[in-house]
């Protein structure tokens, strides 16, 4: 079986990455957008990286296109606008499909280890709006903009949380594991 760290993604520069130089430590993997409803989020995963950034942990931005064409920059734009507007300081990724024909390998792993997320009153109707338009929404794929993988310092995918779960909401799950 994979594991998290037999996968190498691409940085903003389309350099490789291996995610085996993470090992040791709690990631938390997240698809974004710089022009969805839920990008206030980025305040709050830069909050999260300020709290836990010296202890071993990390956040994984993968901006996303795919929904909404709601990340229309390039990989050097989407990076610059979250340090602009938001202070990012956690590593920004280059742009990924999450879902598809052209689906990054690790979002497979990530699927299938996870298939169904962490969801509250507010995320069952937020899905039940998109499964009326499109049935792209079913099973294990990713809903939209801001779904949030929780990887323990094994490499474990320990939870997934759904776009409109808030980073601070699980600040508990993450100092379990750390």
């Amino acid at each position: 079986m994979a594991s998290i760290y037999d996968f190498t993604v691409k940085d903003t520069q389309g350099n490789d990455v291996a995610l085996s130089d993470y090992k040791g430590k709690v990631l938390l993997i997240v698809n974004t957008a710089t022009e969805c409803g839920f990008t206030p989020q980025y305040e709050g995963l830069e909050e999260l990286y300020k709290e836990f950034k010296d202890q071993p942990f990390e956040i994984l931005d993968f901006p996303c296109n795919q929904f909404l064409n709601q990340a229309p920059g390039s990989n050097e734009e989407i990076a610059n606008f979250c340090k602009i507007k938001f202070g990012t300081e956690f590593t920004t990724f280059g742009k990924i499909d999450v879902n598809g024909e052209n689906e990054d390998p690790l979002y497979t792993f990530l699927k299938d280890a996870q298939p169904q997320g962490i969801a509250d009153a507010g995320t069952a109707a937020f899905l039940a709006k998109l499964e009326e338009v499109t049935d792209v929404y079913r099973g294990n794929n990713i809903k939209w903009n801001f779904t949030k993988f929780l990887v323990d310092k094994e490499g474990k995918v320990v939870a997934r949380y759904e776009p409109n779960i808030e980073p601070k909401r699980f600040v508990k799950k993450i100092q379990e594991l750390l």
